[in-house]
C-alpha cells in the first residue's frame, strides 16, 4: 500500500458497523478527549475515528509516528522511509457489504440468518439482513457480496416470501449480475423428492447470471445446526477477507445457535419449561382416529404469540421402545457415547437425543449396507421407493428387515438427531392469556401385533401427564397472518388437524370486533365422530362471527366428498370474496389436500372469472405473492 492510498482513505467514510471493535462492545465515545482542543471540525475528527477503528494498538502507533512525519517533514520524507511491512500493517477498509436474504416458511431458514447476521457483525463485517418478499431482485446488481439462507416448501416451491424473488431472477428482468460473489446455504428435508430444491434453484439462478460463487452451496437436512453452523463459520471468514483482507485482530464467535437467541427470550435452543394443563379427547369414542385438544400454561415466560404461529415441542421418546430398539441391534444400553462433548449412556442419549421412530432414505440406505439386506439394498437401486418406504416405516421395522448386530457409534451413525415438533397454534392471546392451545392427532398403526406410534403425539397424548412439564417455543410464521384490516373477508380451509389455527384467527377476529366476514370449509371422516370443535364453531355461527361454514365428511355417504368439492360447488360465491378482498388460508396435508385445493382455485377462476388456464394460474399466483393466498401445509 502507498501513501497516497493512506491519504485517500482517511477521507473516505465507512460503515457504521466498522465501529463497533472485535468484542462487540460500542466505542465509548466520539469526542475528543477532555482537555484538548482539536484543530479538527466534527466532520473530520468522525472520518478520522471511523478509519482507525479497525487498527490494533501496534498499527495505531505506527500510524500515529506516519502522522507526525507529514506534519513534520512531508509526505516523501515519510513514505520514503517507511518500511514496506509497517505499510502493509494497515488494513483495507471495506470494499463492501453483505446483504443476506432468507426465503422461509416456517422460521427455521429466518433463524439461521439472523444467527448469520448477528455473526457478521460480531467479526466488525457490515451487513444487512432482508426477508426474500422485501428485497428488490434488481438491487442485486447493486451488491458485492450476498448469502441466500433458503428453506423448501411443499414438492420443490419456493416459500411463500420467496415466492416474487424466485420469479425475478428466472425472467427476463433479470440483471447481469457478474460483479457479485455469493454464497447458498439450503434447508429440507431429505426424505422429500425436491430436497432443498429453493436453494439449488437460488444457487443455479445466479450463476447463470453471472454471479461467482465464493463458497459451494450445502443442502442441510432437517438436523441442520451443526452443518449449518459450520458452512456459515466458514462463509463469514471468506466474506471477511474478500470484504477487508485477512487479519490477525481477535473477535468474538458466537455460535450460530447463541446469534439467533440475542434477542428472544425462549427458542428452539432455549426453550420454556411449561406446563401441561389439560388434554381432552375431541373425537368420538367411535372414531377410527384419535385427536385432542391441548392445553399448555405459559405464566410467567413472557411468552408472545399470534394467531398462525406454531408451537415447537421437544418430546422425549418413548422409554418401551428405547429397550425394544437395543435388543434389536444387540445392545445394552450401558455403553457410553458422545454427545456435544458430553459422555451418555446409549438408553439416554436415544430417549433424550435422537430420532428413533422416523425412518428417512439415508438411514434405510445406511442399514441396507451394514446388514446387506436384499430387499432394503433393492430397494436403494429406487429412490422414488425408497422415500416411499422410508416414510411409512418405523426405525425398529427396518432394523427388524434382517438381523444385524451393531455397535453403538454405529447405531447413533445411523440416526438423526432429535428435533422438535411444530404444531400450529389453536388459541388467540387475546382469549386465553397466558395459555396457548393445541390440536394434536396422534399418530398410531399396527404392524403386525405391535402398535405403532408417533414420536411427539405419543408423548403429548399417552406419556405428558396433567402438570407436568414440557419444552416448548413459539416459532413465528410470518406467511401465515391475519390481514391488518379487519373489514377484510377470510375464506379458511382447514381439514382435520388443519381446523387449528383457524380457531386461533376467530378468537382473534372475535376479541378485536373485525367487522370483515369470515367463511370457514371444514372436512374429515365423519359428522358424529370427526366434527372437531362443533360446539364452538355452532356458536360463532349463532353470533355471527362466522358468516358461513361449509362441511365435507368423507365417509357419511357412498361416494366420497372433499372441501375441494364444497369449493367447486360453491365457485361462484368462492370467486366473488376474492373478488372483494378476501384472504384465503389453506391448512393441513400438503401431499393430496393441499394441491388438490389450488387446482380447485384455479379452476374457479377459470370457470367464474372468465379466465384462460394460464391467467387463471397467473391471478392465484398474484395471490400468493400479495400474502391474499397463504397456506400452512405439512
Amino acid at each position: 500500500m502507498n501513501r497516497d492510498v493512506v491519504t485517500m482513505s482517511l477521507n473516505k467514510p465507512v460503515s457504521s458497523s466498522s465501529q463497533v471493535p472485535p468484542n462487540g462492545e460500542p466505542r465509548s465515545s466520539q469526542n475528543p478527549p477532555a482537555g484538548l482542543s482539536s484543530p479538527l471540525n466534527d466532520q473530520q475528527f468522525s472520518l478520522l475515528q471511523q478509519s482507525v477503528s479497525h487498527l490494533s494498538s501496534q498499527q495505531l502507533a505506527w500510524v500515529s509516528g506516519y502522522f507526525w512525519g507529514l506534519a513534520s517533514g512531508g509526505e516523501q520524507s515519510v513514505t520514503a522511509d517507511a518500511p514496506a511491512s509497517a505499510v502493509a500493517a494497515v488494513p483495507a477498509l471495506p470494499k463492501g457489504k453483505l446483504t443476506i436474504i432468507f426465503a422461509s416458511q416456517t422460521g427455521n431458514a429466518k433463524g439461521v440468518a439472523e444467527g448469520l447476521a448477528e455473526q457478521a457483525k460480531h467479526k466488525g463485517i457490515e451487513v444487512a439482513l432482508f426477508d426474500a418478499s422485501d428485497y428488490k431482485g434488481k438491487n442485486l446488481a447493486k451488491e458485492t457480496h450476498v448469502i441466500i439462507v433458503a428453506s423448501t416448501n411443499g414438492e420443490g416451491e419456493a416459500p411463500d416470501n420467496a415466492i416474487a424473488l424466485h420469479e425475478f431472477l428466472q425472467s427476463k428482468k433479470a440483471p447481469d449480475l457478474s460483479q457479485l460473489q455469493f454464497g447458498v446455504i439450503g434447508l429440507g428435508d431429505s426424505s422429500y423428492e425436491f430436497f432443498c430444491q429453493t436453494g439449488k434453484d437460488f444457487d443455479d439462478f445466479l450463476s447463470k447470471l453471472g454471479a461467482t460463487r465464493f463458497i459451494e452451496r450445502v443442502d442441510c437436512d432437517v438436523d441442520y445446526d451443526a452443518p449449518a453452523a459450520q458452512w456459515c463459520e466458514q462463509a463469514l471468514t471468506k466474506v471477511a477477507e474478500l470484504l477487508t483482507g485477512p487479519s490477525d485482530n481477535q473477535v468474538v464467535q458466537l455460535p450460530l445457535t447463541q446469534a439467533t437467541e440475542t434477542s428472544v427470550a425462549f427458542t428452539k435452543h432455549n426453550p420454556f419449561s411449561a406446563t401441561l394443563l389439560s388434554s381432552q379427547k375431541i373425537t368420538g369414542r367411535d372414531s377410527t382416529k384419535t385427536v385432542q385438544h391441548i392445553e399448555i400454561d405459559l405464566e410467567g415466560s413472557g411468552i408472545q404469540y399470534q394467531p398462525g404461529d406454531a408451537l415447537g415441542v421437544w418430546y422425549e421418546n418413548d422409554p418401551e421402545l428405547v429397550k425394544a430398539l437395543l435388543v434389536k441391534v444387540g445392545l445394552s444400553g450401558v455403553e457410553s457415547i458422545d454427545v456435544d462433548g458430553n459422555s451418555l449412556s446409549l438408553q439416554h442419549a436415544l430417549q433424550n437425543h435422537f430420532e428413533i421412530t422416523t425412518a428417512n432414505p439415508q438411514l434405510v440406505s445406511k442399514f441396507a449396507e451394514l446388514s446387506q439386506s436384499k430387499k432394503l439394498l433393492k430397494l436403494g437401486e429406487d429412490k422414488s421407493k425408497l422415500r416411499e418406504y422410508a416414510a411409512a416405516t418405523q426405525v425398529i421395522d427396518v432394523f427388524a428387515e434382517k438381523k444385524t448386530k451393531l455397535s453403538a457409534e454405529q447405531l447413533v451413525g445411523l440416526l438423526r438427531r432429535l428435533t422438535p415438533r411444530l404444531y400450529s397454534i389453536a388459541s388467540s392471546q387475546a382469549e386465553v392469556d397466558e395459555e396457548v392451545h393445541l390440536t394434536v392427532g396422534l399418530v398410531e398403526y399396527s404392524k403386525g401385533d405391535e402398535v405403532r406410534l408417533g414420536g411427539a403425539s405419543g408423548f403429548l397424548i399417552q406419556r405428558l401427564q396433567e402438570e407436568a412439564p414440557v419444552k416448548v417455543f413459539v416459532e413465528h410464521n410470518n406467511n401465515f397472518k391475519l390481514p391488518d384490516d379487519d373489514a377484510l373477508p377470510l375464506i379458511m380451509i382447514g381439514p382435520g388437524t388443519g381446523i387449528a389455527p383457524f380457531r386461533s384467527f376467530l378468537q382473534e377476529r372475535d376479541n378485536r370486533g373485525a367487522s370483515g366476514k369470515n367463511w370457514l370449509i371444514f372436512g374429515d371422516r365423519t359428522f358424529t365422530q370427526d366434527f372437531l370443535y362443533q360446539v364452538e364453531w355452532q356458536q360463532y355461527l349463532k353470533t355471527g362471527l362466522l358468516t358461513r361454514m361449509d362441511v365435507a365428511f368423507s365417509r357419511d355417504s357412498a361416494q366420497k366428498v372433499y372441501v375441494q368439492q364444497r369449493l367447486l360447488e360453491q365457485g361462484a360465491q368462492l370467486w366473488q370474496w376474492l373478488e372483494q378482498g378476501a384472504h384465503l388460508y389453506v391448512c393441513g396435508d400438503a401431499t393430496h389436500m393441499a394441491k388438490d385445493v389450488h387446482e380447485t382455485l384455479i379452476e374457479v377462476a377459470q370457470s367464474h372469472g372468465k379466465l384462460s388456464r394460464t391467467e387463471a394460474e397467473h391471478y392465484i399466483n398474484e395471490l400468493r405473492k400479495a400474502k391474499r393466498y397463504q397456506r400452512d401445509v405439512y
